[in-house]
Parts: structure tokens; C-alpha cells; sequence
């Protein structure tokens, strides 16, 4: 008797476990390939954008190439070609030495339109910043207060990279169109910021002094000296890439040089 309800109770099990499996295993199943074609697709998606980088970085170094030889055709092309593939990173840092070319064959406007769009489509604060910021020192001389105002607002919070050269430019924007007196405040806590580089805290010292003496009619002279000497990054063609075999967009980009 006793091996009869064993193997009653064993079939009743049996059948338990069939109707389990009969409910909830088309569930499991669909669950276990979704599974493992979001797994593949993950696998796929990173696979093309280190395809994507590489071929990207390729472009990149050849025209870098191509500009140290001075061949700035090649070069812009190779820069074309980089940004095309659409690698945020190397974009960024390709549109910057366009931005540069354009500025050394005297095209200011289409200068200052590859930086905003350098910035834009950056996903690194550093290289974005850095691009609105050289985007800025191209409009000083030419483009309203209004304008300098609201490109250099954000760049010039605390929390910002380049905040400390920020807040100068907007001290001398002021300065170019007459506003010393608004000016001062800005170069004084240049002058006593903590966090301020000292190529910038020594310029602010410079312009403050020349405020509190009175030569507010030289300030434009000033300024032009100001902008003779170095910023950070302005101008410059060898902003270095990333390393190869990393994109941007499987790490931090690598930052452009800067040169306070």
C-alpha cells in the first residue's frame, strides 16, 4: 500500500509540474530570448560605435597630418570626412580645426558658426565650453554687448571649466563699451578668487590698477594687449585627439590642449 500512494502522489506531482509548465514556460521562453536579443543588440550597438570611432580617429589623424605640412585643403577635408561619420567626440575636435582654418584664411563669421557648432554637439563640457568660449573672443570687437552678455552667462558659473576667463572676457566686453565702472567688480574678484589661474588673476590686477588710476581712456589699448596675449586654446591647431583605438564615445574624449 504504501508504494501505491507513492506513486499516486508522484503522479499527481507530475501533473502539477505539466500544468506549471504548460502556463508559465511559453513566458520563460519569449522572456529568455528577449533576453538574449537585447544582449546581442547591445553587443551590436557597441561594436559600431568603436567602428564608428576608429574610422573617425583615421580621418582625424590624417588631417592633423595634413595640416602640419600645410597642405589646409587635405586637411579640411580629412576634418570633413571626421565629422561626417558622426562620433561626437572626434566631431567636436574636428569642427574646432575647421574653425581654425577658416580663421587663418579670414573667414571670422564661419569661424565663430564651426565653434557653436563644435560646442553643440559636444557631450563634454570641457571641449563645448571651450569652443564657446573661443566663439566669444571672435565677436569682442564686433558684436553687441547684449550678445557677449548672453554667450558668456553660462560659461561663467562657478561650476563651469573655463568660469574664470569667462568672467574676465565679460569684464573687458564691458570695458570696450564703456562700462569701467560696472567692470571693476568683476577684475576685484578675479583678482582675490581662490580658484582662478594666474595668468587671469595677474591680467585683472593689471586692468583694475589702470581703473583706479583713472586712465579709462586708454582701456581700449588695453584691451587690445589683453587680447594679444594667451587664451586658452584660441587659435590653436593642435588640439589633441583622443587615443587611437578609444573613441570619444567609449570614454571621455581627450581634452584640447589649453593654454591659459
Amino acid at each position: 500500500m504504501v508504494d501505491v500512494f507513492e506513486e499516486v502522489e508522484e503522479e499527481l506531482r507530475s501533473e502539477r509540474y505539466r500544468r506549471l509548465f504548460r502556463t508559465w514556460g511559453p513566458w520563460v521562453a519569449g522572456a529568455l530570448v528577449l533576453a538574449l536579443v537585447a544582449a546581442l543588440a547591445w553587443w551590436g550597438w557597441q561594436s559600431w560605435q568603436t567602428s564608428r570611432a576608429e574610422t573617425a580617429a583615421a580621418h582625424y589623424d590624417r588631417g592633423m597630418q595634413a595640416l602640419s605640412e600645410g597642405n589646409t585643403d587635405a586637411a579640411d577635408a580629412a576634418f570633413v570626412e571626421a565629422v561626417d561619420t558622426g562620433s561626437s567626440g572626434y566631431k567636436a575636435l574636428a569642427l574646432q580645426q575647421r574653425a581654425g582654418i577658416a580663421l587663418n584664411a579670414g573667414d571670422t563669421e564661419q569661424a565663430v558658426a564651426l565653434f557653436d557648432e563644435a560646442a553643440d554637439s559636444s557631450g563634454q563640457t570641457v571641449i563645448a565650453d571651450l569652443a564657446r568660449l573661443k566663439a566669444v573672443y571672435l565677436l569682442m570687437d564686433t558684436a553687441p554687448l547684449e550678445e557677449i552678455e548672453t554667450r558668456l552667462a553660462p560659461l561663467a558659473e562657478d561650476d563651469r571649466p573655463f568660469s574664470a576667463y569667462a568672467r574676465e572676457a565679460q569684464g573687458l566686453a564691458r570695458i570696450q563699451h564703456g562700462q569701467v565702472a560696472e567692470a571693476r567688480p568683476i577684475f576685484a574678484l578675479l583678482e582675490l578668487g581662490q580658484d582662478v589661474p594666474d595668468v587671469v588673476r595677474q591680467r585683472a590686477q593689471l586692468v583694475k590698477d589702470a581703473i583706479d588710476t583713472g586712465v579709462a581712456a586708454s582701456m581700449a589699448e588695453i584691451v587690445r594687449a589683453q587680447a594679444e596675449l594667451p587664451q586658452p586654446g584660441v587659435g590653436q591647431n593642435q588640439t589633441q585627439a583622443p587615443a587611437q583605438g578609444q573613441g570619444p564615445d567609449q570614454g571621455a574624449p581627450a581634452q584640447p590642449a589649453v593654454q591659459p
